[in-house]
Formats: structure tokens, sequence, C-alpha cells
């Protein structure tokens, strides 16, 4: 990487726009960048690192925005930088967020940051990105190095080395973590012990669960858990296997002591069922013979429940033709009730007699539906008559509304042409007082420039003024120093004699004859000005010509600006301007109101004009609408009376059409159902005389004289089938009595009883003797089974945590390795910091090789991982630094070393440490360096080592800055870029 150009504009110090020939500085190889105090050398660092990556380095970071505050408000803060980079030459320009003054009104509004990329081509300058964040990714893609790792390598920051060189390990590990990556390591050590947690936690588990199985096992096994077991799980397998083994035998010893009890018992239960039956038998006997006699004595009853059975069965085939009957009796008379009823309804209407046939209703009510029908066809012409009624009486209201519009619009026809007229003469005269606006607007544009002018012109005048004192007191001040410089020449001159014979001694040579001897040597006035008097007087002589060189420039600047100003006012002053632009503004306003009264006069004619369009539109309208409806009218009149004239001679006697509609349909209803009612009558009686003829039929084949006795004799089915089922169980009972007495003989009925008491007792102890024996044999098979499942279990629960205590076992001893707590990491030293001890060896390797120059072979750095003096830290982490003093063949803590010692070792580690870097970020080359102060503390002769030392890294055509403002540096170093400090801002100036 090589820097060309780099201009700011409104940055920090730097008010106006100031620019850097990187590639005119370079050309020596080695350039100073120097300057007052707060001038902004850093600055010009500072604009470097924003173009490269939007920020600025340090604490200086957190400043709202890098505006400077010596700018004016509405200038924009900005830093374009020209480099070549891996062969590449770009133009990156930027703009930090800041805030400008409104265009309009008062306040300020934020403006965006904002970067242009572009890149050099053989066709021109080819744009790569507008977008700040692309911006930023094509450098860092491209240097390969973040902003803290830019700083360290091209800056150089000395102070931040010293402290790097004298810190514990703590703090060389933050350093050295800011410019090499590697947090990877880090990540790595983080992984380990996370891995080492979850896998030891996963062990954990598996080992509760063996130890939660092993303790249900000595549960069941009722017995405890091996105390070795705790430090070696292992130990539960021999355990469990002789726990399960010896339970498992007293099972299988208990399964034939419980048979022979079961055997017992069996037998005792045997004897008591035979002898309880034995028992039942002879009770259900004695209960049968008892029940036998009882039934014998009941035989008539069963007799007549045969007898009653039978006559019911042959009056069940007559009950149903019985009730048929009865029932065709009633509906009979229910059909006489319902025609003597219809008969009186109809009986007093016309055409219909006191006693009527039903042929002769039927005719009676046929004529009057005829007449229902030819009425329906005239039920239209009423609703017809009704609606032709409502439209008139509806036109008639529209007709009367469209009368009255009519009217309104005939006056309003001639009312408008006058206010037509009215209304052009407005707009006549409101056009006359308008005129070109354009002239108006141009005029007050230029008033208000003049006045602008005039009141520039009139603080520039102050400004004249203060320049001009301050000009003549720097020519008197430059004038007064110059004078005193050539007196102290003068005086100099004068005692030239006296001060070369003080430098003579006796044998040595005159450096004006070359004389040997020195008889009477020169003596001067003690007063005289020495060397450095007059090298004072020359440096204070110098600062008052620049002084007298800027008033003049000044003054002389105002003065341009002045004349500038008066020129654009063209001659007036600030009140003259003011009242130019209140007259002009007011015959502007005066244009404007007379355009817009023109405008509105135009409106307003406009509207007149459409209005009474629409009025003649509307009177022709409503005149042909007012026609069209009164010919509607008289139509629908005419139709209404012709339709009210007939329906007027189809309504005869009654009230209206409607009424002798409804008349007619009920009496043609009335008549239907007469005559129905009729033959229903006639058809009833003929089926009562059926049935009771098919019911006397019946009776006789089933044997009854009277309908009567069929009557008493019938019984429903639920009554026969009691009969049938009283008859069947009482069979069945004396069947089921003779066969139980059949059953058991007489010599057994008579037989001694056994003794129930004393087998029952016999049978209970062999009962509670079997239990207890298969009790005991079941709790130890149990038992047995339940170990085995558990010594299973036991053995699948150690082969499941094996895996996962050894990866435990190895993750732990890993995470313990890296996190430098392992016995077998003998420095104590953690992975991440072991990482950067290598690119630490590597630093110290590069550093020495400059060290030694700037040294004069006395110092050389020795990385070490032992603990560093005052360091709170464990161990060295690996990060140790000493100093080898080839003087005394001692080690030495780098707090010992001097002030210019200090400078040189930590100057050596930041040229190394960009070195190493350097070849991390992929091998970018860096063309230009900047060495960041402390100079201050160096001797003359180290001084010119370390210069040395910087001179070789111009090897390869690279450029370093250095940025200092020790004196001796300016005369050491002919390539100079200065930065001045005035009140406005500071300023750029190259010089060599």
């Amino acid at each position: 990487m090589r820097l060309h150009t780099l201009t700011v504009q409104a940055f920090g110090p730097f008010a106006d726009t100031a620019a850097v020939d990187f590639d005119r500085l370079g050309d020596g190889g080695l350039f100073l960048i120097h300057g007052a105090t707060g001038a902004g050398k850093t600055s010009v660092l500072d604009a470097v690192c924003f173009a490269l990556y939007g920020r600025v380095p340090g604490v200086r970071e957190a400043a709202k925005s890098p505006h400077s505050t010596h700018a004016p408000p509405g200038r924009r803060p900005e830093v374009s930088l020209e480099l070549t980079v891996r062969g590449r030459r770009l133009s990156i320009t930027r703009s930090p967020a800041w805030r400008r003054p409104k265009l309009r009104g008062s306040g300020t509004t934020e403006e965006k940051a904002k970067a242009v990329v572009t890149e050099s081509t053989p066709d021109g300058w080819k744009g790569l990105t507008n977008r700040p964040d692309e911006a930023g990714q094509i450098v860092s893609d491209l240097l390969g190095l973040t902003l803290d790792q830019f700083c360290q390598v091209v800056l150089l920051p000395q102070g931040e080395f010293a402290r790097f060189l004298r810190a514990g390990a703590r703090e060389r590990v933050a350093s050295l973590e800011r410019i090499f990556d590697a947090g990877i390591f880090a990540d790595v050590e983080k992984w380990l012990a996370e891995r080492a947690a979850a896998l030891s936690r996963a062990a954990s588990g598996a080992e509760e669960e063996v130890r939660a199985t092993a303790h249900r096992l000595a549960e069941a096994g009722r017995s405890p858990v091996p105390g070795e077991a705790e430090e070696d799980l292992e130990a539960l397998v021999p355990w469990a296997a002789e726990l399960a083994c010896a339970t498992a035998a007293a099972a299988r010893e208990a399964g034939p002591v419980a048979a022979g009890a079961a055997d017992e018992r069996d037998r005792a239960r045997a004897a008591l069922e035979e002898a309880r039956s034995a028992v039942e038998r002879r009770r259900r006997r004695a209960e049968a013979a008892a029940r036998e006699a009882e039934l014998v004595a009941r035989s008539a009853e069963r007799r007549a429940w045969d007898a009653e059975l039978a006559a019911a069965e042959r009056a069940a085939a007559v009950v149903p033709l019985l009730r048929t009957a009865d029932q065709r009796r009633t509906e009979l008379e229910k059909a006489e009730m319902a025609a003597a009823e219809r008969l009186s309804l109809v009986s007093g209407l016309d055409g219909v007699g006191a006693a009527p046939p039903a042929d002769a209703l039927r005719t009676a009510e046929r004529t009057r539906r005829d007449e229902v029908a030819r009425l329906r066809h005239l039920q239209g012409d009423v609703e017809r008559c009704a609606e032709l009624r409502d439209e008139v009486r509806v036109l008639d209201a529209r007709i009367g509304k469209t009368d009255k519009e009519l009217e309104y619009w005939k006056g309003r026809a001639a009312e408008l042409p006058g206010r037509r007229a009215e209304l052009a003469a407005e707009l006549d005269e409101a056009r006359a007082r308008t005129g070109p606006r354009e002239a108006a607007v141009e005029a007050l544009e230029l008033a208000r420039q003049r006045l602008a002018s005039a009141r520039e012109a009139a603080r520039l005048a102050g400004e004249l003024a203060a320049a001009s004192a301050r000009r003549v007191t720097a020519v008197d001040a430059a004038q007064t120093a110059h004078d005193h410089l050539l007196d102290i020449r003068r005086l100099r001159i004068e005692g030239m004699a006296a001060e070369l014979a003080g430098g003579l001694d006796d044998g040595e040579p005159c450096p004006v004859c070359g004389s040997a001897e020195h008889p009477a040597p020169a003596v001067g006035d003690a007063a005289r000005p020495a060397q450095e008097d007059e090298e004072r007087a020359q440096r204070a002589a110098e600062a008052a010509q620049h002084h007298r060189t800027e008033a003049e420039g000044a003054e002389a600047g105002l003065a341009e600006r002045l004349a500038a100003a008066q020129a654009a006012a063209g001659g007036w002053d600030t009140e003259g301007a003011a009242e130019q632009v209140e007259a002009r503004e007011a015959a502007l306003d005066a244009l404007d109101a007379a355009a817009a009264r023109a405008a509105q006069a135009a409106e307003r004619l406009a509207g007149a004009d459409a209005e009474l369009d629409r009025a003649r539109e509307n009177q022709g309208a409503l005149a042909a609408d007012l026609a069209e409806q009164t010919e509607r009218r008289a139509a629908r009149q005419a139709e209404a009376d012709r339709l009210a004239e007939r329906l007027e001679a189809a309504r005869g006697q009654d009230a209206d059409l409607k009424a002798r509609l409804a008349r007619l349909e009920g009496e043609a209803g009335l008549l239907q159902s007469a005559a129905e009612a009729l033959d229903r009558r006639a058809s009833a009686a003929e089926e009562r005389r059926t049935a009771e003829d098919e019911a006397r039929r019946a009776a006789v084949e089933a044997g009854f004289a009277e309908e009567a006795e069929v009557r008493s004799a019938d019984r429903a089915e639920d009554g026969r089938a009691a009969l049938r089922e009283r008859a069947r169980a009482y069979d069945e009972e004396l069947a089921a009595v003779r066969a139980v007495l059949a059953d058991m003989p007489v010599a057994e009925a008579e037989a001694p009883a056994p003794d129930l008491d004393a087998l029952r007792e016999g049978a209970d102890r062999a009962e509670a003797a079997s239990e207890h024996a298969a009790a005991w044999r079941d709790r130890l098979a149990r038992r047995a089974e339940r170990l085995a499942d558990l010594r299973g279990e036991l053995s699948e629960r150690l082969t499941a945590s094996r895996p996962a205590r050894e990866r435990h076992r190895v993750a732990d001893g890993l995470a313990r390795l890296a996190a430098g707590t392992s016995p077998a990491n003998r420095e104590s030293v953690r992975l991440s910091s072991y990482v950067l001890a290598a690119r630490l060896r590597q630093v110290v390797a590069a550093a020495n090789d400059r060290l030694t120059t700037m040294s004069g072979g006395r110092y050389e750095l020795r990385h070490t991982v032992d603990k560093a003096a005052g360091d709170r830290s464990r161990s060295g982490g690996g990060l140790g630094l000493r100093v080898l003093d080839a003087w005394t063949g001692l080690e030495r803590d780098p707090a010992t070393l001097s002030g210019g010692e200090t400078f040189i070792a930590s100057l050596s580690l930041a040229l190394g440490l960009g070195d190493v870097a350097t070849q991390e970020a992929g091998g970018t080359d860096i063309g230009t360096l900047f060495v960041d102060e402390g100079f201050g503390t160096l001797d003359e002769e180290t001084l010119e080592e370390v210069l040395d030392v910087l001179d070789r890294l111009r090897d390869g055509g690279r450029a370093v800055g250095v940025v200092s403002h020790v004196a001796d540096l300016r005369t050491r170093i002919t390539t100079r870029l200065r930065v001045h400090k005035t009140p406005s801002g500071s300023r750029l100036e190259q010089t060599g």
C-alpha cells in the first residue's frame, strides 16, 4: 500500500481545503511531519484512517462529527485519498455525517455519511461504489487489515508500544489480540470447556442412572450397595451377580415344599365337598316329598284351568267380528249426525229444497263454481284500475312540481345576461392592472443580492481596519527583530577575533593563519553576543517575518473581498439597498394581488356563463317534460274510467266484486260438503248390516248360542297365556319333585349324617398351610426375577455409561490442557496465549534486527514464559519479555530501561510487529509508514542510529513519515510537511 495524495476540507482543525502530496514527500524516502502542539499533525493521520475506514482511531471516534469548528456551517466536511494497493490505484472520497443549515427557514438538517470509490483503468477512472459499507469492504479486502491493525502496522504509535513493552501478560494479550486474529483459538478453548461441561453432565447422568439401578437392586435383594462402588462403578458387577444367584437358588428350593402343601389342601377340600353333597341331597329329598303331597291335592284345580282355556280359544275367533259390528254401528250414528248438520246449512240457499238429494246439491254447487270462474277473469281489472288511479295522482304532483321549476328557470334566463355583462367589465378592469411578473422577480432578486453584498462589505470594512492595524504592528515587530539580528551580527563580526582567540590552544594551528604559535590573542568585550544569541535572534526574526507575511496576506485578502463585495453591491449602502428591496417586494406583491383578482374575476365570469347555459337548457327540457306528463295523465284517467264501469256491472247486489266472489265460493263449499255427508251416511248403513250378519254366523259355528256367551268366555291374549303358563308350571314342578324322590334311595336317606364341622376345620388348616407355602415360594420367585432383571439393567446401564465417561475423560483433559490447568501443560499457558506467544516470538525476532543496530549491539529482546515482575496472573501466559544486556550478560526487566532505551526498544517492537502483521494480512506491501512521536528522549548519537534504521526502511521504495516536534529533526530531514496553527484553522505547507 502506497499513499499518493490526501485532500481534506472542513475536517478537524482544517477549515479550508488542504492537500498533501505524499509522492513528493516520499521521493526522499524519509519525511517529517511537524508543527506546534495542537496544530493538527495527528489529524493528518486521522484523515488517512477516515478515508480508508470511515472512522478515526482512539478516543477521537467518540466525537459526534469530525466537521471542523473553524469552517463555515454550510461547508461540507470531506476527505479524499488516492493510493495504490496490491497494484490497483484507487481514489476514495468520504464525507462524514454532519449537520448543515437548512436551505429554507432556520435550524439545521442532518446530512448522511457518503463515500465514493473509483479505480484508475486504461480507459480512465471507473466507479466501484458509492455506498459507505461497500467502500469499507473493498478496503478491508485489499488491505487485509482492520482499523486497529492498520493503526498498529502503518502509524506505529510509540506510546502504546512503550506500554506494551512494560505491560504484564494480560495487557499484552489485549494488545496482540487487536492485531492478530487469535479469536479462533479462544473460541476453541471456550468450545472445549463447554464440550467438557456438556460431556460431564452426560457422564454424570449416565452414572446416576447406574447408581439408581444399583440402589433399586440393593432394595430388592435386601443387601447394601458396596462402598467401593462410589469410586469404581465396575465393582457393582460381581456384587449384583452374587445377590441374584443366591436368591434364585432359594426360590428353586421353595417349589417342592409349596407343591406338597397344595396336595394336602386338595384332599381336604374333596372330603369336605363330598360330605356337603350328601347333606344337601338329604335336604332336597325331604322337601320334594312334602311338595308332592301338596300338588296331588290340587289336581281338580288343574282340570278347571284346561276347560277355561279351551272356551277362551273358541271365543277368540268370534270376538273380532263382534267388535267390527260395534264399530260399524258407531260410524253410522256419526254419519247421520253430520248429514243432518250439513243439510241445515244449505236449506235456505237459492235452488235448494228442504230435504234435497245428493244429485241436486251437486248441481247447485256446479252452478256457483262456474259463476266464480267467470268473475275471476275480472279480478285483474280491479288491480289495474287501482294502479291507474295511483299513477294519475303521481302525475298530478309531478306536473305541479315541473311547472314551478319551469317558472324558476325562465326567471334565471332573464336575469343572467345582465350579471354576465357586469362580470366581463370587472375582468377587463383587473387585467388592465396586471403586468409581467418575471421582470419584477428578477429585479427583487437583484436587490436582495445587492443588500447581502452591502452588508458583507460593511462587515469586511471593519475586519479590514482591524487587519490593517495588525499588519502595522507585525511590520514594526518584524523590522525591530531584523534590526536586532543585524546588531547582533555586527557585534559578533566586530568581536570575531576575540571569539576565534577563545578557541585557540597551545600547539594547535590557528584556523585563520595556520600558525601553531599565538603570541597575542585578541581579547574582546565580555558582554559580546555568542553564536547562540545570533541563532536565537535569527529564529525570532524569522517568526516575526512569518507573522508579518501572514498579516499582510490577511489584509490583502480582506481588501480583495471588500472590493468584490462593494462591486456586487452596485454602489448602494446597506440602508439604500434595504429600501430598494422593500420597494421591489411591494411591487411584486401588488402584481401578485392584481393577478389574483383577475383570476377570481375570470372564474366568476366563467361561472355566470355556465349558469346561463344551464338555465336555458333546463327551461327547454322542463317544457317538453311538462307536455309529455300532461298527455300521459289524460290517457291514464280515460282507461281507469272504462274499467270502473265494467266492474260496477259485474258485482251485482254485492258490495263489490271481491265480496261476490267470497259469497259464491262459500256457498259452493257448503253444497259440496252436504252432498259428501249424504254419501257417507248411506255407505255406513250398508257396512253395519254386513258386519252384524258375519258376527252371528261365526258364533254359531264356534258353539255359542248367544252373543253374551261369547263375551263371557272371551279372555285376552295375556289371560290365555297366563292359564297356559300356570298349567305348565304345575306339570313341571310335579315332574321335578318326583325326579328328586327317585334320585336318592331310601337306604341312603336313613343312614347317619356326616360331621361337617370337623371336616371344615381340617380343610381350613390345610388351606392356610398351602397359602403360606405358596406365598413364600412366590415371594422368592419374584425377588429372584426382579434381581435378574435389575442385574441385566445394571449391566446395560454400565455398558451405556462407559462411552460417555470415556468421552468426558478425554474432553476434560483436552479442555484443561487448552486452559493451562492440566499437569501436562508444564508452563500453564492457555492455547490462545500460546498462539499469541508464537506471534510474539516472530515479532521479537524481527525487532532484534533493528534493536541491535539502534543500541549499538548492546540490547536484545528475549521472549519468555516466566512470570513478569509485578504480574498478578498465575503465570506469564507465554507472553513475557526480557531485555538481554550484552555489556553485563544479564537479562533485565524492560521497566528498568531509560526513556531513550525504552523508545528504541518500543520502536523496534513496532517495526517488527509491522513486518509480522503484514505477513499475517497476506503479504500486503506497506509502501508508506508513519512513526508518531518519541524522538525527544534520544541523545544525538542514538538519534542518528534510529534515523539510520528508519532510513533503511526506504528499501524497495518505501516512504517513512516521522511525526515529531523535535527541532533537531528539521535540520536532519529536509523533506517536511509543516502544520501551521492559526485562530481561523490550521493549514499545511510542504518543503523539500
